[in-house]
């Protein structure tokens, strides 16, 4: 494990591949390497049921020849003379590519200073050191299931696993720029499995977190499992109509990533979005504002520079209702005629626009206030399907949840499906005020009135 923590060892073999490629012929150049560690338990009625490890050593190397490109990666290894002939052969192939306009490096203007980077890694917190043992991912699994086993109601476990990952980074390009951090997750969930025979429901709880002290209690988290599936006993129908509809943070938060999707730099360059011609026009109603913050202590989605070097900021993708930026990295923001906000994403040699914490702000009700505001609707607490078409915004999918009757939530229901535009639901997005940062995407309850529901 010490070696992994040597980031001196892979920072070189990515300059070397840098240097390598221009040795070799190429105008630029810029290389990822990384090294990952994940391991994962699983256990069901107490006992083990899976155990897995896995070791991953990678390099990715970019080359520009003239405006044609080439990429190329390959398992890390520490001989200079084979890293100095991938860099050959990326640079032959380059030579053999059809020209690019777009494809490009980052700027140099554009670079983060690589004396801010260490500065930048630990304001963010993103990694933490304590690495747990096979035997500690066991006991929280265990105290999981065993907390959705003592909620009465519940008839069997579904199973419990936990898991953590360590990885490092580096990059490195020919105009200078060389960075690198660490990052860790941690994780636990437990399914819960309710009623008998021909009318059992299941439902599921977890928690993750960067560092292992914000993880919440293994049998909290159980305990809420259980409680939701057996919440879920017995589901009744809905008449097919028109609804008011609730969806509780869990599934709230896979709106806000419709919305990033639709705003992707690549979605817009190849005219697949339904918001393409919305920028700096109002998208949702005024005091709604959805935020991306690579900033974020101890954020699930935080970093310190982007993929391509740029320095990692806060960005304010809608302000007062009003759609303000694109999602880019530097290939799109060319295509489209704009100047890259550092958003590029690496998993391999290419970069890809992503966001990183995206956030919808709070509003200022509760979420019972808005139940209390709904006299016959929809609170829907799990989605099913991905039935969203990016092109138009057209929305249905298969969802369960519970009836909202004269401002209270009463019983459970499923077999449903909600439909609608989505550009007409952002218009008509009410928040509440219960916003957890608990994933890389997060967003309060959110009501939405008028939505078609199709039950029986």
């Amino acid at each position: 494990m010490s070696d992994l923590l040597d980031q001196s060892v892979i920072l070189d073999r990515a300059q070397h591949l840098v240097e390598a490629a221009i040795k070799a012929g190429a105008d630029s150049a810029d290389a990822v390497a990384a090294r990952a560690v994940s391991s994962s338990v699983g256990v069901r009625d107490g006992s083990p049921e899976e155990n897995e490890r896995s070791e991953n050593d990678s390099m990715a190397l970019r080359v520009f020849i003239d405006g044609c490109k080439a990429s190329i990666s390959t398992n890390t290894t520490s001989d200079p003379d084979i890293l100095s002939k991938l860099a050959e052969r990326a640079v032959a192939m380059a030579r053999l590519s059809p020209r690019d306009p777009f494809a490009r490096l980052a700027a140099r203007s554009d670079l983060m200073d690589n004396a801010v980077v260490p500065k930048r890694v630990a304001a963010i917190d993103p990694f933490d050191p304590g690495i747990p043992s096979t035997e500690e991912l066991l006991m929280m699994a265990r105290g999981a299931e065993e907390g959705a086993l003592a909620v009465e109601g519940v008839s069997k476990s579904g199973g419990a696993t936990a898991g953590h990952f360590l990885g490092g980074v580096v990059l490195a390009t020919s105009h200078g720029f060389v960075g690198s951090y660490f990052s860790s997750r941690i994780s636990f969930s437990a399914t819960a499995i309710a009623g008998t025979g021909m009318h059992m429901e299941r439902d599921y709880s977890f928690s993750a977190a960067v560092h292992r002290a914000d993880l919440k209690e293994p049998t909290y988290v159980g305990r809420r499992a259980g409680e939701r599936a057996t919440a879920r006993i017995n589901p009744a129908k809905v008449e097919t109509g028109t609804y008011d509809v609730i969806f509780e943070p869990r599934v709230a938060n896979s709106l806000i990533g419709h919305f990033a999707s639709a705003i992707n730099g690549t979605s817009i360059a190849r005219h697949t979005s339904f918001l393409m011609d919305k920028l700096g026009r109002q998208v949702f109603p005024s005091g709604i504002s959805i935020t991306d913050d690579p900033t974020l202590v101890r954020g699930l989605g935080s970093r310190p520079f982007d993929g391509e070097g740029i320095d990692c900021k806060p960005l304010a993708l809608v302000e007062d209702g009003y759609l303000n930026q694109w999602i880019l990295d530097s290939a799109t923001a060319a295509e489209l005629g704009l100047k890259t906000n550092g958003r590029a994403s690496r998993s391999g040699a290419n970069p890809y626009p992503s966001t990183t914490n995206l956030t919808l702000t709070p509003g200022t009700q509760t979420k019972q206030d808005l139940i209390s505001g709904v006299k016959d609707g929809v609170y829907i607490t799990d989605l099913i399907g991905h039935g969203v078409n990016g092109v138009t915004g057209d929305y249905s999918r298969g969802a369960a949840g519970f009836r909202i009757r004269n401002g209270e939530l009463a019983e459970a229901i499923s077999e449903i499906t909600i439909a609608g535009n989505l550009t007409e639901m952002f218009a008509r997005i009410v928040p509440a005020d219960d916003l957890n940062f608990e994933q890389a995407v997060n967003a309060p309850s959110i009501l939405i009135e008028g939505m078609t529901v199709a039950g029986r």
